[in-house]
């Protein structure tokens, strides 16, 4: 599976975390490209125009799967959820990602990278 990384600018600073968790949780024959966006870019990148890079990628099948977020994850899922054949869902709690997984069989999963990571 060919899983991408890539984030709003608002919260740029949060994606070498992602990125090492995320290589820690995924199969050893799944492929994790990380789009960015990288702390030091100066380019600044809305939900908006990260979820229309997002359906590109999905519609082209040049990946599988994405992991994306904004700072409340709300506003990337009702933008990726514009597109065909994108299913986006809101991911705050282990059990919604789960349920997600297992039921609803989506391919981008938006987290609120603003949410519980310190005040601010």
């Amino acid at each position: 599976m060919k899983i991408g990384l890539i984030q709003a600018s608002s919260q740029k600073e949060k994606n070498k975390t992602l990125e090492h968790y995320l290589n820690e949780a995924i199969n050893p024959n799944d492929e994790l490209i990380n789009f960015g966006i990288y702390p030091d870019s100066k380019i600044q990148l809305s939900y908006v125009q990260i979820s229309l890079a997002i359906a590109l990628l999905i519609n082209s099948k040049s990946l599988d799967f994405i992991v994306t977020g904004c700072s409340s994850g709300q506003g990337m899922m009702p933008a990726c959820n514009t597109f065909p054949n994108v299913q986006c869902s809101y991911l705050p709690t282990p059990q919604d990602a789960f349920l997600f997984s297992h039921i609803n069989n989506g391919n981008v999963a938006s987290f609120p990278l603003g949410l519980n990571w310190g005040w601010s």
